[in-house]
């Protein structure tokens, strides 16, 4: 069976704004809120990672808001960084002033891209879907942003174990908030086969990386050749960049 190196990335960006240490938080929660600061700058640096890879996961990237100077940042960095396809999933509006979307960016044609809700405490988080192929064992794409409350995360990945089933070619990628051994994390493995990865690589706070709650789960049929941990700009999460084996019949 052929198969095709693909590189993926899965990145935070925190909509451009830059968090160095915890006092950033509040120092500069003005960037959460105002199009000031470098966020331009911030993206170009991300463009520049993404366009290293073939397929890019996001997560908190602005669709279009005061605080982004109403720039699609996830249709920026597929223009800036060279990507032929891309899609958004957004998911909260504090009154217009802050948004915040699940985005994707592809070289490859996606098939089909469907966004859905994920259940919780509190409306807002989303998943969004892209299935590459139109063999019922397509490679399948997750990009996801999970709840801070373990009991909203465990209705999400329930929810989320539902939708990818036993498929033979998957993937979900994301800021899980939580670690990969996490109780809530055990259904997702149970009724999917997608699996823990092998080294955890912490991925948060950037500046002195200590929990691995950022993640990118497959499949046992997508080896991985390579993830690494790396600046998303200045982002208070590291992204994580993996090179996988996709059989090439998952793609067509």
């Amino acid at each position: 069976m052929s198969h095709r190196r693909l590189r993926l990335l899965s990145a935070n960006i925190q909509a451009g704004s830059s968090t160095r240490g915890y006092h950033d938080y509040v120092a500069r929660s003005w960037s959460h809120v105002l199009p000031a600061g470098n966020k331009r700058g911030a993206l170009d640096a991300i463009a520049e990672l993404a366009g290293r890879h073939d397929i890019v996961g996001l997560q908190e990237a602005d669709p279009g808001s005061l605080r982004s100077g109403f720039t699609n940042q996830t249709h920026y960095l597929a223009e800036r960084a060279g990507f032929a396809y891309w899609s958004h999933q957004p998911n909260r509006s504090v009154a217009g002033v802050a948004s915040s979307a699940n985005g994707l960016l592809s070289r490859l044609e996606p098939r089909r891209v469907e966004d859905h809700p994920l259940p919780g405490r509190v409306k807002g988080r989303g998943v969004l879907l892209a299935r590459f192929g139109d063999d019922p064992d397509a490679l399948l794409v997750a990009i996801a942003h999970l709840s801070l409350g373990s009991q909203s995360r465990q209705r999400q990945l329930d929810f989320i174990a539902e939708l990818i089933g036993r498929r033979t070619h998957s993937v979900l990628m994301g800021d899980f908030n939580c670690d990969p051994d996490c109780r809530e994390m055990q259904a997702l493995y149970r009724h999917t086969r997608l699996q823990p990865p092998s080294q955890p690589l912490p991925t948060f706070p950037a500046w002195k990386p200590q929990r691995a709650i950022d993640h990118m789960l497959v499949t046992p049929t997508l080896p991985v050749a390579t993830m690494q941990a790396l600046p998303a700009a200045h982002s208070d999460h590291l992204a994580l960049s993996v090179a996988l084996d996709v059989p090439e019949v998952a793609l067509r």
